[in-house]
């Protein structure tokens, strides 16, 4: 069961949170930020909230802010790298990753 989250950055605490309702932080996924990317290193999220779409919503959510921004991002958390096996779209976005070619 999934449920409305919003995703925010927070750049004091070097970090995108997913909040349900008005306080409760039900995720987050810790960055670092360069002038040219940002590293996206690891995701939590509370066991309350575990299976009801929260990393994938901030993966999602991170992603389109660092695209946006007009950063690539270098991926070593775990969850993101096995989320983006499904979301080929975001595959220009990474540091590492050769353009995509027509057709593909």
């Amino acid at each position: 069961m999934s449920i409305d989250v919003n995703v925010t950055r927070n750049p004091d605490r070097r970090r995108y949170e997913a909040s349900v309702g008005e306080t409760t932080v039900a995720g987050f996924i810790d960055y670092q930020e360069t002038s040219e990317m940002i590293v996206l290193a690891h995701t939590e999220v509370d066991p309350t909230f575990e299976g009801r779409g929260i990393g994938g919503a901030l993966a999602r959510a991170a992603l389109d802010d660092i695209g946006e921004r007009g950063l690539k991002a270098l991926v070593i958390c775990p969850f993101i790298l096995s989320w983006l096996r499904d979301h080929p779209e975001y595959r220009d976005l990474l540091y590492n990753s050769a353009p995509s070619r027509a057709g593909d």
